[in-house]
């Protein structure tokens, strides 16, 4: 079946798809400016003004419909007095009340669970399909170029700016169409926040650095994190490696179709809560990644999501100490019948640069 099929077919009211990736994911069609609203009886109509126009209608299995520049005020003349259903995490509350005020009877369809958003398109999105996978494997090897490249680079003396932008431009030159999100190199008391931004104070010797990329192929993204040492390491930080390389282990082999999510989050616990360091692993183990770079499912404590066979997700447990370091370490991995298949698979041993 198509996915407009297998849409239509989770349907009891019509959806009206507003979310950019979702449009794409059911049409092809990118673009800033579309909607596609899908009928329980498998019909569906695509919205979109003129300078989408001669894309969108490469579209099969949809009516095309051209609208103004103005989208919503459109949807509203085109879908009064009709009830439809919307995609609550992508449509804003302004487009809401001027679709209800054009007399659309609006009901929602998914929410937010967690930080990602949870709708029937979103649903359909977790497992991937053949062609999808494929492309994820093509985004992961290029990481692994990319790291590879990488731990042969000079490090000490550098900015992690400077590395950061190097990383986006060894992308370009491996044949990514773009980053899937600005590369984290963090260093030192740097690397104590999972999100760092690259400052421009050069990378000392004997510390850790955090490095955390990934591309985009096909559309589809890759996303991986290795944590590097510039010469010989405090014990601490020594210790917080080995640590942490032991919950991402535990983390993978809890990672299988009919898991609880929650559950492989816990098993990547274990060890660093064991060690005292429990509160410094504060975020869940992993996300889903396919057309975005976090989507679902989610592994994280509160995560209702089970896991399933062609669910793309991340383990990346980490481990992050005020005015000291961090360390995380983060594989792309497809879940399989028989458990986690690593998509990147550049080296987890402590690799030491200059």
């Amino acid at each position: 079946m198509s996915r407009l099929a297998l849409l239509a077919a989770a349907l009891e009211q019509p959806l009206l798809v507003t979310g950019r990736t979702n449009v794409l994911y059911l049409t092809g069609l990118a673009s800033s400016n579309a909607a596609l609203l899908v009928e329980p009886d498998g019909g569906a109509t695509l919205y979109t003004d003129f300078r989408y126009l001669e894309r969108a209608r490469a579209v099969d299995g949809v009516e095309l419909v051209q609208t103004a520049r103005d989208l919503v005020g459109d949807l509203a003349r085109l879908l009064a007095g009709r009830r439809v259903d919307v995609e609550a995490a992508h449509l804003s509350l302004h487009a809401y009340e001027r679709l209800r005020a054009g007399g659309v009877e609006v009901g929602q369809a998914g929410g937010l669970a967690g930080d990602v958003a949870d709708g029937p398109v979103e649903r359909l999105r977790r497992v991937k399909e053949p062609a999808e996978l494929d492309a994820v494997r093509r985004a992961a090897a290029i990481c692994d170029e990319v790291f590879a490249r990488l731990a042969g680079e000079r490090f000490s003396g550098r900015t992690e700016r400077e590395l950061a932008w190097w990383i986006e431009v060894a992308f370009h030159e491996a044949g990514a169409e773009a980053v899937a999100f600005p590369p984290i190199v963090a260093a030192g008391e740097n690397g104590a926040s999972p999100h760092a931004s690259p400052g421009d104070r050069p990378i000392p010797a004997g510390t850790l650095v955090t490095v955390d990329a990934g591309c985009v192929v096909a559309g589809y993204c890759s996303d991986c994190t290795r944590t590097f040492a510039t010469g010989d390491l405090p014990a601490e930080l020594a210790r917080a490696y080995e640590l942490c390389l032991r919950a991402q282990l535990d983390g993978l082999d809890a990672v299988r179709p009919g898991a609880a999510a929650r559950e492989a989050d816990a098993a990547s616990r274990v060890a660093i809560a064991a060690a005292g360091l429990g509160e410094r692993y504060g975020h869940g183990l992993g996300h889903g990644v396919g057309l975005d770079v976090h989507e679902a499912p989610a592994l994280r404590p509160e995560s209702g999501d089970t896991l399933e066979a062609g669910n793309v997700v991340t383990v990346e447990p980490g481990i992050y100490l005020p005015g000291l370091g961090g360390v995380r370490i983060e594989d792309l991995v497809v879940v399989g019948d028989g458990g986690a298949e690593a998509l990147t698979r550049f080296t987890k041993e402590l690799v030491v640069v200059a």
